[in-house]
């Protein structure tokens, strides 16, 4: 198995001699030898919390209430669904952190050096969609603190372009320019500056869960909030969905989580970040919004879901400045790590030749404000409907990735292969694409995705949110069981 060796020269691949090809490689796609790895297990963990404290992070666990069940159950469904997803990307971390590749690299190993492209696409189009929603999250932030100190900025909401008010867009391009200037300074700039959002954020959320807790008495809190008289097995089912929205909530980051453990200083620091991250720090989140998000009925007469709004609620100018400016940081935090660097690295995959990380993500960020994200993510309903169906479409690929690197593989990657175009190299299958690997991914996205649209739509099945479990196990069993046939390793 390969070190993971250092590309040095623009072209150069190892220790070995040969070179690599220009379609498949630069320095931001090359792998990262161990002497430039400079991510500790706090680094990851921060990069967590800069995941999970944000506007959209606070607001997805708050909407899980419209299931239906109590915030207990709300609470035991986020813990459940946080340890699966722990699992899940350690497991999609490790051939990353391995070879120092990032995840479009890593989708040659089943797609083919040609074929990961279609990877990368569709892991990137979800990216520029989720970049676009937390920047227009992060906007209302901003909204807030203009018209708090400029309250003569109301007039702009008198007219509107594309379901956006004039407000909004003053606020929207205001954090889509000051996250880009930050964001185009690299990934090293990146890390420090993720390991400070996360805690502050914390900060805040102690103090916002302190502020409910003394306006609303402990004993007065309510954590039976669904607002529905549901069955044991209704109530069961309502959790289960609970658990299958954290996954499909985290479904980008399991597939592109490698970009980040491929500068793990090692795989147990990486392991150890992952669990503070992940279960304990998510856990904690998870009981402040259960406790925020339920004391807010008590205090403002209805539940609200979004802790801008709550902050907004507050008669203190200083509260809502310093509850504000946070959660703007927190959000580009999220923007960070779930949203830019992705799609920075697969619009670089596609064009390694023209595009680098920085000009990949200047591309990604343009195209963020023309999906217009404000127009499906207006209500939580929405939120908890988007995140169910995103993740239908990206599970196949994890689980075609997953099965080929642990099944098929047995992981055993030769990491020079992954950036030659020669004919006799292993990746290169049929013509630079895995066919096997491209009809697994269409035919477990037709069933998953077709899954949500009849629960989530069209209504024609009961409402529920399998569509990320069905497809990445789909995925996996179509691609193994297509792989053997073919006697293809």
């Amino acid at each position: 198995m390969s070190s993971s060796p250092l590309f040095d020269a623009p072209h150069g691949l190892g220790d070995s001699g040969e070179q690599a090809d220009s379609r498949l490689h630069n320095h931001d796609l090359a792998p990262v030898p161990h002497t430039r790895r400079t991510w500790t297990g706090y680094s990851i963990f921060a990069m967590w919390m800069s995941d999970v404290h944000s506007v959209g992070g606070y607001t997805f666990a708050a909407s899980l209430f419209l299931l239906g069940i109590s915030g207990w159950q709300v609470l035991i469904a986020l813990t459940v669904g946080i340890l699966v997803v722990y699992v899940l990307m350690n497991w999609v971390g490790k051939p990353s952190y391995m070879h120092g590749i990032p995840f479009p690299v890593m989708a040659r190993v089943s797609m083919g050096v040609m074929g990961a492209n279609l990877a990368a696409v569709i892991r990137g189009v979800v990216g520029i969609v989720w970049y676009g929603v937390q920047t227009y999250f992060a906007s209302k932030a901003v909204a807030t603190l203009l018209v708090l100190f400029v309250p003569a900025s109301t007039a702009l909401q008198g007219f509107s372009f594309l379901r956006l008010d004039g407000l909004g867009w003053v606020s929207f391009l205001f954090m889509w320019f000051f996250q880009l200037v930050i964001f185009q300074r690299g990934m090293e700039t990146i890390r420090k500056f993720i390991d400070f959002c996360g805690p502050a954020v914390y900060v805040v959320m102690f103090v916002l869960m302190a502020w409910i807790l003394s306006q609303a008495g402990l004993g007065s809190l309510n954590l039976t909030l669904g607002g529905k008289t549901l069955t044991g097995a209704e109530q069961f089912a309502g959790m289960g969905n609970a658990v299958l929205l954290v996954v499909s909530y985290f479904a980008a980051l399991l597939l592109n989580f490698g970009d980040f453990s491929r500068f793990a200083k090692s795989e147990h620091q990486m392991k150890v970040g992952n669990f503070l991250g992940l279960p304990v720090n998510f856990i904690v989140f998870a009981i402040i919004t259960v406790i925020v998000t339920s004391g807010s009925a008590t205090v403002f007469g209805s539940m609200i879901m979004d802790p801008v709004a709550i902050v907004a609620h507050i008669q203190n100018k200083v509260a809502v400045v310093m509850g504000s400016v946070t959660f703007i940081v927190a959000t580009m935090g999220i923007n960070i790590v779930a949203n830019f660097v992705s799609p920075a690295y697969d619009i670089a995959n596609l064009f390694p030749k023209h595009v680098d990380f920085k000009r990949g993500g200047l591309i990604a960020s343009i195209l963020a404000v023309l999906v217009c994200p404000w127009i499906f993510v207006d209500s939580p309903k929405a939120i908890t409907i988007f995140v169910s169906v995103f993740g239908a479409v990206l599970a196949p690929l994890y689980g075609v990735m997953m099965a080929d690197f642990y099944l098929i593989k047995k992981q055993q990657v030769q990491t020079a292969e992954l950036y030659t175009m020669s004919s006799t190299g292993r990746f290169y299958y049929d013509g630079g694409w895995n066919k096997i690997g491209v009809a697994a991914l269409a035919l477990s996205g037709c069933i998953s995705i077709g899954w949500e649209l009849c629960t989530q739509l069209l209504h024609v099945l009961p409402e529920n949110n399998f569509g990320w479990l069905i497809g990445a196990v789909a995925g996996a069993v179509l691609y193994v069981g297509m792989m053997r046939a073919a006697r293809r390793t």
